[in-house]
């Protein structure tokens, strides 16, 4: 049984007319008949009562329908796949990060798929996490980089790590010498991600102020890190932010107090879709969990 035998068969199963079957497929009618009778003599069993008027499948030929359908289609979906496995070696591979976690680190991540795959031409974008988890759903990032939770049937995800929450203010405005004098901020003003940008991150961090007893007077907010950490440097207010940031964003400006003890912590995942792990992407996450 060769692959056309299938494509012939059922293409004639949804046309019942051999004439049409045979147009479908660009070939005379003669020869679509001896392939259909060669497939059931293959088989063994009669798949279409046929006569001088009509064409219809027999109970054989409705089974049979139906599987070679699913073979049909399991094919074409494993030659798609198969392509976007050899694309992502010399295509287009898709990265997402969230602000909060572009580092050297990831710059690195970046020279070292460059160094294994020099024909591959990555692509990197800045999307929040909420956004990354729909995005990873619909095939449309290969790797996202984002803060949990992360709830989803059609993501795999591994945590790279997990991180703290730190205080950042301008020690030129502000001095705190330990976690015990940060009820005094509450006047203060502070910035933080917008909420419809971050929810989980925002709603963290209102609890962290929460346990020090106090609601934060939220004034400014971006949808960037860097954003952020510049409005704090220029004495614009104060934020939390997570912890990782104290050891790229430094500035004599600045100062970072640790907030370990409120007991909450961000776990940063590294996420694919499910069931499209590619040879990129292993060496990718492999790469960043070393």
């Amino acid at each position: 049984m060769e692959l056309r035998h299938l494509k012939y068969f059922l293409t004639l199963a949804r046309e019942l007319n051999f004439t049409k079957a045979a147009e479908k497929l660009c070939i005379s009618q003669p020869p679509l008949s001896r392939q259909i009778k060669e497939l059931e003599e293959e088989i063994g069993a009669r798949l279409f009562d046929r006569n001088n008027k009509t064409v219809t499948l027999t109970d054989a030929g409705k089974y049979f329908e139906k599987e070679a359908g699913k073979l049909i289609r399991n094919l074409e979906a494993a030659t798609l796949k198969t392509r976007k496995i050899s694309e992502n070696i010399s295509g287009k591979y898709r990265i997402a990060y969230i602000s909060s976690t572009f580092s050297v680190t990831i710059s690195k991540l970046i020279r070292h798929l460059t160094q294994l795959y020099p024909y591959l031409n990555i692509k990197l974008y800045e999307v929040p996490s909420h956004k990354q988890i729909a995005a990873l759903e619909q095939g449309k990032i290969d790797l996202g980089i984002l803060r949990a939770p992360l709830i989803s049937t059609k993501i795999t995800s591994k945590r790279w790590f997990q991180d703290s929450y730190s205080l950042v203010f301008n020690n030129q405005n502000i001095q705190l010498n330990s976690t015990r004098e940060i009820g005094k901020l509450k006047d203060e003003i502070f910035v933080f991600f917008n909420k419809d940008y971050a929810p989980d991150y925002h709603n963290s961090l209102l609890e962290i102020c929460a346990k020090y007893g106090f609601t934060p007077n939220i004034v400014h907010e971006s949808n960037n890190i860097n954003s952020i950490i510049q409005l704090v440097r220029n004495g614009l207010g104060v934020s939390i932010v997570p912890s990782c940031l104290s050891k790229g964003q430094r500035y004599p400006e600045i100062d970072y107090l640790d907030l370990q003890e409120t007991g909450l912590f961000t776990d940063v995942l590294l996420a694919t879709p499910k069931d499209s792990y590619s040879e990129v992407t292993g060496s990718a996450v492999s790469y960043l969990l070393d």
